[in-house]
């Protein structure tokens, strides 16, 4: 079927209300039984156009499992031809080309081929769902549960592998070296936006990611094309970090992979591994240790031969966080010794990119305390005065103007002292955590403060703590 023939569906389908209830809501359990119902398409039918397996098809139909990937109700638009407004997608290609050819029907499998033309197009289509989708769908299909798992890993193995082949864009491109040169500095203050929590600058980044998307669109000299493709990675890694800390979490997976995949697309293997460490740590804050380790050594594969002493440093960090929450002490001191030597052998002027620049010894002692806290709350007494040690290593050197950082490093400390019963220091730290959170506002901060709260309940000497927790989460 080409796009100048009729979609698979009769217009009359698409315009029964229930639908379009099924659709505005993103509920594809609905809509694939009312497909079949309504427009005579047997489950396979609907595979082979959407691109998923029968058996794929059949465990959204029952209930088991729901589309909650971006690219896959992308696919689910374009096979069956449901318009873009109906599922709050931007308008799709095929609505505004209709002589446009049909691009070949991908393989059923969940992920996208790791080609650069395939990363433009998902680069726009999820900037702009931002802006024009539906809050509810947004809320309901976007920002739900991160993919975890077989479901993750599996669909960044591309990243090991070289870029696919694909057909070079029509249209002529006309950007220069100076254009270039100033989108990289755009970016660059876009990753220093991305440690504070503000809507509006991420609207800025979206749009930005936007206009770099467009510019891809177009054909231009291999070494700007390249150029372009790492101010998109860094784009999409600062929307990522964004989106986790006004916690849409899913959202910020999805940034997380356009990112991977633009950092392929411009061959920098450093900027990939830095993107699948950040994935690791937002794996890490969710409980996942075995997804993050695997993450962790998936960017250590692709990337070990060309990343310097600071990243590495930074790599083996998150290594031993996730050994941390393993249980592995052994394998944390391991991987945290090996942070501790590469750091050592950086310096000033070393030529590692500018945005690892924040990774030194405050950053790591952080690091390291985070993993042993982790090892505390199993054994407090064993490892709770290390991380506390630990933390206040980092606070010597990251102060207030470290923001989020600091907030975060303050809260976690104080749970240390709880987990020791020093309630009196604990309920103190706890001040000073919520004092910081007024001025780095942050979804992760918010986060962090809420673990804290059942440690202040039934300690007179807690109260004014669980009071300043409470009113700063009510707001």
């Amino acid at each position: 079927m080409d796009v100048t023939s009729p979609g698979p569906l009769a217009p009359a389908v698409l315009d029964r209300a229930d639908v379009r209830a099924a659709l505005s809501e993103h509920d594809f359990a609905a809509f694939f039984a009312l497909v079949k119902k309504w427009g005579g398409l047997s489950q396979n039918r609907i595979a082979v156009a959407c691109g998923l397996t029968p058996g794929k098809v059949s465990t959204i139909i029952s209930g088991r499992q729901r589309v909650t990937s971006f690219d896959v109700v992308c696919r689910i638009s374009d096979g069956l031809r449901v318009p873009g407004h109906l599922l709050g997608l931007a308008p799709r290609t095929w609505e505004n080309r209709p002589t446009e050819p049909q691009r070949p029907a991908q393989h059923p499998t969940d992920d996208v081929p790791w080609r650069a033309d395939v990363t433009v197009t998902m680069a726009a289509d999820l900037t702009r769902s931002d802006f024009v989708m539906d809050r509810r769908a947004i809320t309901r299909a976007l920002t739900g549960a991160t993919l975890t798992g077989g479901a993750l890993l599996d669909s960044l193995e591309g990243w090991l592998r070289p870029a696919a082949t694909c057909v070079r864009p029509a249209r002529r491109g006309r950007l220069g070296a100076r254009e270039v040169d100033e989108l990289e500095d755009i970016a660059r203050m876009c990753r220093h936006w991305s440690r504070s929590d503000g809507s509006l600058r991420r609207q800025v980044v979206l749009g930005l990611l936007n206009e770099v998307a467009a510019a891809l669109d177009e054909h231009q000299a291999p070494h700007i094309e390249t150029r372009l493709y790492g101010i998109m990675a860094q784009l999409a890694g600062s929307a990522a970090s964004m989106a986790w800390d006004s916690g849409s979490e899913r959202r910020a997976q999805d940034y997380y992979r356009l990112a991977l995949r633009a950092a392929h697309a411009g061959r920098d293997l450093v900027f990939g591994a830095n993107v699948l460490a950040g994935m690791a740590r937002q794996m890490l804050y969710r409980d996942r240790a075995d997804d993050a380790l695997q993450l962790v050594h998936l960017a250590q594969e692709g990337a070990r031969q060309v990343v310097g002493p600071r990243v590495r440093a930074m790599l083996h960090s998150r290594e031993a966080w996730a050994y941390a929450g393993q249980g592995r002490p052994a394998g944390f001191r391991r991987a945290i010794g090996r942070a501790e030597e590469a750091l050592a052998d950086a310096g000033p002027g070393d030529g590692e990119p500018y945005w690892i620049a924040y990774f030194d010894t405050a950053e790591l002692a952080g690091v390291t305390g985070g993993g042993l806290l982790d090892l505390a709350r199993q054994d407090p007494g064993g490892y709770a005065p290390a991380a506390a040690a630990e933390f206040r290593r980092a606070l010597s050197v990251l102060g207030p103007e470290a923001g989020r950082s600091h907030a975060i490093d303050r809260a976690l400390l104080a749970e240390c002292h709880f987990l020791v019963g020093d309630v009196t220091s604990g309920a103190a730290e706890t001040h000073r955590a919520v004092d910081a959170a007024r001025t780095a506002p942050s979804g992760r901060v918010r986060n962090q403060l809420k673990t804290l709260y059942p440690y202040t309940v039934g300690h007179r000497a807690a109260w004014s703590a669980r009071d300043g927790i409470r009113e700063l989460l009510s707001r």
